[in-house]
């Protein structure tokens, strides 16, 4: 059964398509089976792993609107990741899904019918607590949540766990913090360590101990179609979401362990 995974935070620009995109090729490069669904109309996601979002056939929508199956949609990156594409198409389906009884549900029956065939299904959610993120939040089993270590993001941070929190009571039990992942950290910034003490000491070891710097790579490879990974794996931006994979993975076979 695969480990799902929804990237999300109703703030803008604090790297979640970024960590998305890496963090799902970094996993695939580990020899994980990977699906990354692209929850986005922006479409980001879709275009950061190499797919013309001007292009598809098939997307996210039609798959949402029982148009497609969710295998008929899928396309595979170069970098060997399976992607479900979005484009602005899907700002239609949250309109629809508003209208519907159970529609909260959409996507984690969807989900179901792959679960088997990956082993991270990898959701990028878009900067808002819609109707798509709930159906995210719902399909999940964990919630990365990306964060830059400034003080209007704790703020909102304390929004989005009460979300977080009311989702798990009414629909989805299953549903925790997976990881809270501090990007574009600038160590030499007094604030970045105050707000990293303060989520330390709120979170505790839900906070990851890799962190993503700023990285010019990191901000370039999107332009080219393709994570960093392929882009420079070299730079410090490959060589940080490849640690978090690694750190995700001990995090996993530790819990495994504690079950048995």
């Amino acid at each position: 059964m695969a480990k799902i995974i929804a990237i999300a935070n109703q703030k803008g620009g604090v790297g979640k398509t970024t960590t998305s995109v890496n963090l799902a090729a970094s996993l695939r490069a580990t020899k994980r089976r990977v699906l990354l669904i692209d929850l986005d109309p922006q479409g980001n996601a879709t275009m950061g792993s190499g797919i013309n979002k001007s292009d598809l056939a098939l997307s996210v929508y039609e798959v949402l609107m029982g148009e497609a199956t969710l295998e008929e949609a899928i396309v595979t990156s170069a970098a060997g990741v399976d992607i479900l594409p979005a484009n602005g198409d899907l700002t239609a389906a949250e309109v629809t899904l508003l209208q519907q009884d159970g529609a909260e549900d959409r996507l984690r029956s969807l989900v179901a019918s792959v679960d088997e065939l990956y082993d991270f299904i990898v959701i990028d959610c878009p900067p808002s607590l819609n109707m798509l993120t709930v159906n995210a939040l719902v399909a999940a089993q964990g919630v990365i949540i990306p964060m830059q270590c400034e003080y209007y993001a704790l703020e909102g941070l304390s929004a989005l766990v009460d979300t977080i929190q009311a989702i798990g009571a009414a629909l989805n039990p299953a549903l925790q913090i997976e990881g809270i992942l501090r990007t574009m950290y600038d160590p030499r910034s007094k604030l970045t360590l105050e707000v990293s003490n303060q989520l330390f000491s709120h979170f505790g070891d839900k906070v990851y101990r890799t962190v993503v710097p700023r990285n010019i790579r990191l901000a370039e490879a999107p332009s080219f179609g393709m994570p960093v990974l392929q882009y420079d794996r070299q730079s410090r931006g490959a060589v940080a979401y490849l640690a978090l994979a690694g750190e995700m993975l001990r995090r996993q076979e530790q819990a495994q362990q504690a079950l048995h």
